[in-house]
């Protein structure tokens, strides 16, 4: 990895003399995944965008991080795009497209417009960011075509949630970031856990979540938003709601990884939300959970069977 970082230490020195639109870099080779060429631009342009994505500027003490989190970036995306090119009846809808872009907007407290014209400050045409978002809702669709004989959800404890949601007086939203990390063997469990606890205390949570989790928030330093009690899963909710704010909730161990929430804010919630609205979030939102563990099994296999060089 060291002649890696070299090559973009460069690119990050261009990303700071030369952030207008109009900016030329001398392009070249960085790596190839399977027969997906990535440029030196790709990385730098996948640095901006994470940049703008968590409304940054560049940052001499978090490069490692975010060079780490880029670089992973575009060989997960080379890796999805080799892989949903394989199947031709996979597709996604418009309305998704826009909901995720919309979405990436109001994370950033800007309209669509708004959204268009920073990423065109930096030189990326908005087109960029929907092929990357095209790529990972069909590696979605493909997973939920693949896997949806396996989800399994516990509608009595659904039910129970919604009830205990339904008799509440106050409901509260939290405003938390997560990190996740691979699961390890029973021997190595509480080092690795040891491990990122260290690091949060050296590097904060954030730069830890861009270098170490393998959840899709990672390039967004773990922030998963406001998310109402309401929605929050039952092995989650205990954990969250009894966290003071700022602090770090104990880590949860899970079948895919484990799981490591920081409560950055809480808020008392809207509570006029339809009951039929929040079991159906709830059910969507353990699908989610689960469908997302299989995505984390089906890329390592997929990634194995790809060669992937550095230049």
């Amino acid at each position: 990895m060291t002649k890696i970082y070299t090559i973009i230490n460069i690119t990050l020195i261009l990303i700071v003399l030369c952030s207008a639109a109009d900016s030329k870099i001398e392009d070249s080779l960085f790596a190839s995944v399977g027969t997906q060429a990535i440029t030196n631009s790709d990385v730098v342009n996948e640095i901006k965008i994470i940049l703008i994505m968590n409304n940054k500027i560049y940052n001499k003490d978090e490069q490692n991080q975010i060079q780490s989190s880029a670089i992973n970036e575009v060989i997960k995306r080379a890796v999805k795009k080799i892989e949903v090119s394989k199947y031709e009846d996979l597709s996604y809808s418009t309305q998704d497209l826009n909901k995720e872009l919309e979405r990436i907007a109001n994370n950033l407290s800007i309209d669509a417009q708004a959204l268009k014209d920073r990423f065109k400050k930096q030189g990326i045409d908005i087109l960029t960011i929907t092929e990357s978002l095209k790529i990972e809702l069909l590696w979605n669709s493909l997973i939920s075509s693949l896997y949806e004989d396996r989800l399994n959800v516990n509608l009595e404890e659904i039910d129970e949630q919604v009830s205990l949601y339904k008799n509440k007086k106050d409901v509260y939203a939290y405003l938390i970031s997560e990190i996740v990390i691979k699961p390890a063997s029973s021997s190595e469990l509480k080092s690795e856990i040891k491990k990122i606890k260290d690091k949060i205390a050296l590097n904060g949570f954030e730069k830890t979540a861009i270098e170490f989790s393998v959840s899709e928030t990672a390039s967004k330093g773990g922030n998963l938003g406001w998310i109402n009690e309401s929605i929050i899963a039952k092995k989650f909710k205990s954990q969250i709601i009894n966290t003071n704010v700022g602090n770090i909730a104990e880590p949860i161990i899970l079948q895919d990884g484990v799981l490591f929430f920081k409560i950055r804010d809480k808020k008392i919630a809207t509570k006029n939300i339809n009951i039929d609205e929040v079991k159906n979030q709830l059910i969507f939102n353990e699908k989610s959970k689960i469908l997302n563990m299989y995505s984390l099994t089906h890329f390592e296999k997929v990634k194995r069977n790809i060669v992937i060089k550095y230049y």
